[in-house]
């Protein structure tokens, strides 16, 4: 994991160094908080991100691409705890096996009255993940040059899911569409990389 290791040690000062964003909104009462891993690994000398799809079992957004993670329980200390445990719920990942980088900036879903906490975590390659068969299609791992800001290949204006076409931030790799507030995060994950740090095969 040497190029994931480097990016790990650079991301964990950049994300020391800057505070993470909150959602300040007076109706924040009506929303539920969840918490999500953005699992970062090495495949063949490239650093990836490890998504999953969801099945259609799902009470929300089903089918769609998204990052282990679900809601706070009473029993989580926190919303870390809560990625933590939800990544070992839904894909079988330790939480000891999970280096934890940081934290970025809250994000909130537009139809599902969520405020995402999003945490970076650095994982093992390969591991023998455990999907859970209700919540978890399939694993995907994809490269963080697709996310990439100055990368346009992968980009797609719009995205059409249960005959309604959404203008909104999405990504297509490997006929997986990536959009919705797993693109948002995204983009706010790689804006905090790409100015600071350099991407192993990143558009110049």
């Amino acid at each position: 994991m040497n190029q994931a290791r480097k990016l790990g040690g650079d991301l964990r000062e950049r994300l020391i160094s800057r505070p993470y964003r909150v959602i300040e909104d007076p109706d924040t009462s009506s929303y539920k908080r969840a918490g999500v891993l953005i699992p970062l690994l090495e495949e063949g000398g490239e650093v990836k991100v490890l998504l999953t799809q969801r099945t259609r079992k799902v009470e929300h957004h089903k089918g769609q691409i998204s990052f282990p993670g679900g809601t706070m329980e009473r029993r989580d200390g926190s919303v870390q705890e809560t990625a933590l445990r939800e990544a070992q719920e839904e894909i079988g990942l330790m939480r000891e096996d999970v280096e934890i980088l940081g934290r970025i900036d809250e994000a909130r879903t537009l139809t599902s009255n969520y405020i995402v906490h999003p945490f970076v975590g650095l994982v093992p390659w390969p591991y023998d993940f455990r999907l859970n068969p209700d919540e978890v299609e399939l694993l995907i791992s994809v490269p963080l040059q697709v996310f990439h800001p100055r990368d346009l290949r992968y980009r797609r204006p719009s995205v059409e899911y249960e005959g309604v076409t959404y203008t909104t931030a999405a990504f297509e790799y490997e006929k997986h569409v990536i959009w919705g507030a797993t693109a948002r995060i995204m983009e706010n994950f790689m804006d905090i990389l790409a100015d600071n740090l350099p991407l192993p095969g990143a558009t110049e």
